[in-house]
């Protein structure tokens, strides 16, 4: 038993992988911290889950570096369910590294995610896989419509930053913070995570033309454990934000963002340096002590700057898409004559 265990909580790098020959249909990925009053009840109800679902599974617990006894459950819930893959971290990362390393080792064909506090129900995982299946979806998001949770703490934040998401990125869902949702394992796999990017992973693969689908899910008031979200986690989402954004409209083409506004700010201050010189040239105005003459050197060399910048960023774009042979666009189907009749 040692051994078996042994090679189940270490994986000094992720096997190989390829989503067209997975190891099992569906993968349950739950990245905890300190939940040791729940990784039992926790294991148990997906595992139920998994059972109904008529299908090969696996649960993928992700450990975001737990100082309570959450891994010492774990170890001895593996020798329990067989299903059961721990990946142990080696420090508190944060739920993105957690969210990622999950979908690095997890080798389902269809990927779960879900929270480590009992909050989300896992019971419609299996109505919410036919419908992707038979709506030929790429991920379907839980709403969480009655949320159970403070309103001034969490659902009032949470609304107004979904609104401000769905606004800025052009992927309006009702909840973007919640956790359970189900992704074609190609899809999961392909979307770059960082910083607090777990919640924008539906912003993120519409760029690649993802299809996208919200069902309201149960949700259900924390009964053991301490919420390990705060109202800090806000100011990083909004920067995160920013980034989806940029990634989303000008990942292929950074010249026209900065380029843009570096023309204005140039256009603008070549105008002003021309106004100031025929003042000098014509009418003999001294043109060396106004503010003008600060305005318009500023603006100008500012619109060089970001014009510059642009080209950089223009020629970084190449780079990572040519270096990596990426292509800039993503098909779902070719539609064809069979090749056999065609003369």
């Amino acid at each position: 038993m040692s051994n078996t265990l042994a090679s189940t909580m270490t994986y000094p790098e992720a096997h190989p992988y390829h989503p067209s020959h997975p190891a099992v249909d569906v993968s349950f990925i739950i990245p905890v911290y300190n939940e040791v009053e729940n990784v039992d009840a926790l294991i148990r109800e997906v595992a139920q889950t998994g059972h109904r679902l008529n299908r090969s599974f696996e649960i993928v617990i992700v450990d975001d570096g737990s100082k309570d006894g959450t891994v010492a459950a774990l170890k001895h819930l593996v020798t329990e369910f067989p299903q059961l893959r721990v990946v142990c971290l080696k420090r508190n990362f944060g739920q993105t590294p957690a969210t990622a390393a999950g979908f690095r080792y997890a080798r389902g064909k269809y990927f779960v995610t879900l929270d480590g506090d009992l909050q989300n129900d896992p019971a419609q995982v299996p109505e919410i896989i036919n419908m992707l299946e038979a709506e030929n979806l790429d991920i379907v998001c839980g709403w969480r419509k009655h949320r159970q949770d403070k309103a001034l703490t969490r659902k009032l934040p949470s609304m107004i930053a979904n609104r401000i998401i769905g606004a800025t990125t052009g992927v309006r869902i009702h909840d973007y913070g919640c956790s359970l949702k189900v992704y074609r394992a190609e899809v999961a796999k392909e979307v770059p995570l960082y910083g607090e990017m777990h919640r924008f992973i539906p912003a993120l693969a519409s760029i690649d033309g993802a299809v996208i689908k919200e069902v309201p899910v149960n949700h259900r008031a924390r009964v053991a454990g301490t919420s390990k979200y705060g109202l800090s986690r806000t100011f990083k989402v909004i920067l995160d934000l920013l980034t989806v954004l940029f990634l989303k409209r000008f990942l292929t083409r950074p010249l026209h963002v900065f380029g843009r506004a570096g023309m204005g700010f140039f256009m603008v201050g070549a105008l002003l340096l021309t106004y100031l010189v025929i003042d000098k040239l014509a009418f003999h105005h001294d043109i060396g002590t106004r503010p003008l003459l600060t305005l318009g050197m500023l603006m100008f060399i500012t619109g060089i700057q970001l014009i510059s910048t642009g080209l950089i960023a223009e020629i970084q774009a190449r780079t990572y898409f040519e270096s990596q042979d990426k292509p800039i666009f993503k098909v779902r189907e070719v539609i064809q004559h069979d090749a056999d009749s065609l003369g």
